[in-house]
């Protein structure tokens, strides 16, 4: 069937371009306190494009941190109601002598729009707020009832989304949600992830002396937190990447026959995956099985950071009162994150080395989440993107987590369509984050053909 929105998209790709960059100039950078003036302003841009794309009851919701924006329009009785979701916060820019061009002000390089936000999520969530705008230019009306809920704090944390769900059900109620915070499985095919792993993160805290100890009068004697930390690390787990944690794996559902199968279909070569998106000279993990299932449908269990001691140049002979490691596992679906986090606690007490001290503190957890590809929303979701993209939608897996993807099924009973259009290399987090323009494109067309195919 043609594409309806296309002639409108294509009419005015300079105007839906330079609005983007208008957007990625805003340093919305929600980690940063410097920053929040910046972040506001963020949300101001999108609550006017809101408005401008003919949305109503448009509101800037205060929150006791970064603003939530909400619209809708609801004039589609006995339509399927689709909540749209989104974040306007940004990672923080570091290192920025690693961008070619400056992270705020946004450069068109080799058909790819680069800047910090390009491909998460501006880019992406500005797509949703352009395919209704479209879809009102080109018939006047939406085929379905929408509603926008977009947040400015997913990349610190997203407190105020959490505390906002559960209280505001029947103001958010909808029958699917849609989200474009994931990737294409490579340049052109056509994507939608079906699941999502947990994330539990924490951190472990060990104490040893009560000060800072001169390790020349008390090495021997003292014990040191660093050691200490270095010894329970790699008890946590082998060096095959199997986790020690007793308990982790007892509720572990395996994919499916047919998932693998679909998995082992799709165009992956692993050595050009170890050299192009890892860059190491081995690739690690659990023997006996494959990348995808270790990336997406394994527990694993990683180390981000090691802090205690003395860094500072030159030489500072001390043994450290306390040392911290900040620890994170990814869960998959059927593991309770409060069942693993009591075995975690439990387990690092028991391998805690004599004259130390730990606490565990957990900073987040949440389960992974999973939709079911048989889903009507989700068919209609694949029959647009295959048309628009000329290939067909193939159905994976993400590794990391959208911890709003299990909140929105907890709290509202629906699933969510993940529907996104960056790239493998858009560099997500990384200096140098692109987005190519071609994608912003088709997603604002695609994501306007589904609002079609699922309203009819």
């Amino acid at each position: 069937m043609p594409i309806s929105t296309q002639p409108f998209v294509d009419a005015n790709k300079d105007r839906l371009l330079e609005e983007l960059k208008e957007f990625l100039r805003i340093p919305s950078v929600s980690t940063v306190p410097e920053h929040k003036a910046d972040v506001r302003r963020a949300a101001e841009f999108v609550a006017q494009a809101l408005r401008d794309a003919k949305l109503e009851n448009v509101e800037i919701i205060e929150t006791k941190g970064h603003p939530l924006v909400y619209a809708d329009w609801l004039n589609a009785p006995g339509k399927p109601t689709v909540l749209c979701y989104g974040h306007y916060d940004v990672q923080p820019p570091d290192p920025l002598d690693e961008w070619i061009s400056p992270p705020f002000e946004p450069t068109i390089r080799n058909g790819n729009i680069y800047a910090r936000g390009a491909t998460d999520d501006k880019g992406q969530v500005y797509m949703h707020i352009k395919a209704v705008e479209s879809l009102f230019a080109t018939h006047g009306t939406l085929p379905l009832n929408v509603k926008f809920l977009i947040e400015g704090e997913e990349e610190c944390g997203g407190e105020a989304i959490a505390d906002y769900l559960p209280k505001n059900k029947t103001k958010l109620k909808a029958d699917v949600a849609l989200v474009s915070d994931t990737e294409l499985y490579a340049e052109g095919i056509p994507t939608l992830c079906v699941g999502l792993r947990g994330l539990v993160y924490t951190e472990i805290e060990a104490r040893g002396a009560m000060r800072d100890l001169h390790s020349g009068v008390y090495g021997g004697a003292a014990p040191n937190p660093l050691f200490a930390l270095a010894e329970m690390l790699t008890k946590l787990k082998d060096a095959n990447g199997h986790i020690l944690v007793p308990g982790m794996y007892d509720d572990v559902t395996p994919p499916t026959k047919e998932e693998k199968a679909s998995w082992e279909s799709l165009p992956f070569d692993e050595e050009e995956y170890r050299k192009t998106e890892v860059g190491s000279t081995e690739l690690t993990g659990e023997p006996g099985f494959s990348v995808m299932e270790r990336t997406w449908a394994r527990p694993t269990l990683e180390v981000h950071g090691i802090v205690g001691g003395y860094m500072a140049p030159g030489a500072k002979t001390v043994i450290p009162a306390k040392a911290t490691a900040k620890v994170s596992m990814r869960l998959v679906p059927d593991q309770n994150p409060d069942k693993i986090v009591d075995a975690y606690k439990k387990y690092v007490a028991s391998i805690t080395p004599k004259g130390i001290q730990t606490e565990v503190r957990v900073l987040s957890a949440s389960p992974a989440s999973s939709v079911n590809p048989d889903h009507p929303a989700i068919h209609f979701a694949a029959e647009a993107f295959a048309e628009v993209l000329g290939r067909d939608t193939v159905f994976t897996r993400g590794g990391g987590s959208i911890p709003i993807v299990g909140d929105f099924k907890n709290h509202l009973g629906i699933p969510t369509i993940l529907m996104g259009f960056s790239n493998p290399d858009d560099g997500l987090h990384s200096p140098n984050e692109k987005y190519p323009v071609a994608n912003y494109y088709a997603g604002i067309v695609t994501i306007a053909h589904f609002f079609e195919k699922y309203g009819r």
